[in-house]
């Protein structure tokens, strides 16, 4: 298990600026594998990315004085950036031989790596794209599981499919700080089970103000500054009495 989670009032994704501006700044790496002639689906894709970042946070040489903790900490000192690159053939065999973990999906493979610093990529990940990274679903994704945790998507913003996984996994790791130890142990043994999904639009407004952890987009890339991304709904966040406070604002970068 990791750490105990950030508390609110110091959240690494909150909007107004502070001391974790002027931080070192790290970032987390995703790379996901796109073989030319077998990607993955999108919706897959983007829920392995939610996986991947809560499996490493979970991994036990994140906390303690395992080997990934010094980074993680630095990373979570900051704000909690992630990139997604892809990589396909031989950039693949070469992003697996570095040190990280690789989580699975029924068609996607999705790589996670300990945080580096934003100008220390390692070069076989930093040689990879970045922009650009787009999928689709053959088929409309099945209905969320209302048992388990959703990530709702915005419903009004155009996303790749590479910013749609970032944002998940803000999403995804904002929902493993508001749980108890008993409640990520219980996720994490389960498999980290979710869903992403687009909300429906006639019920995004309530989302946002249901107070269930909500991500804030910085606007470096592809959206608006301040947009309103991802709501995170796990069951254990639907409890009295944190439903009853105000939405959990948060941001993104």
């Amino acid at each position: 298990m990791s750490a105990d989670p950030t508390p609110v009032s110091d959240s690494p994704f909150r909007s107004e600026p502070s001391a974790r501006d002027t931080a070192p700044q790290f970032v987390l790496p995703l790379v996901v594998r796109i073989e030319r002639g077998a990607p993955p689906a999108r919706t897959d894709a983007l829920e392995t990315a939610a996986r991947a970042v809560l499996t490493i946070l979970g991994d036990e040489r994140s906390a303690g004085e395992g080997e990934w903790a010094g980074a993680m900490r630095d990373w979570q000192d900051a704000r909690i950036r992630k990139v997604v690159r892809r990589a396909r053939g031989a950039e693949w065999r070469r992003a697996e031989a570095l040190p990280g973990i690789t989580v699975t999906g029924k068609s996607a493979e999705v790589r996670v790596y300990p945080p580096v610093p934003l100008d220390g990529w390692p070069k076989d990940l930093a040689r990879l794209q970045v922009s650009g990274t787009d999928l689709d679903d053959p088929e409309p994704p099945l209905d969320a599981d209302s048992a388990a945790a959703v990530l709702w998507l915005n419903p009004d913003l155009g996303m790749s499919a590479g910013k749609a996984m970032a944002q998940a996994g803000h999403a995804a790791q904002l929902a493993w700080w508001e749980l108890s130890d008993a409640e990520r142990t219980a996720w994490q043994e389960a498999g980290f089970p979710l869903a992403v999904r687009t909300a429906d639009p006639a019920r995004w407004s309530a989302l946002t103000g249901s107070g269930l952890p909500l991500v804030r987009d910085a606007g470096f890339t592809e959206i608006a500054p301040g947009s309103c991304t991802v709501v995170a709904d796990h069951p254990a966040l639907r409890r009295e009495p944190y439903r009853s406070g105000g939405p959990a604002a948060t941001r993104s970068e």
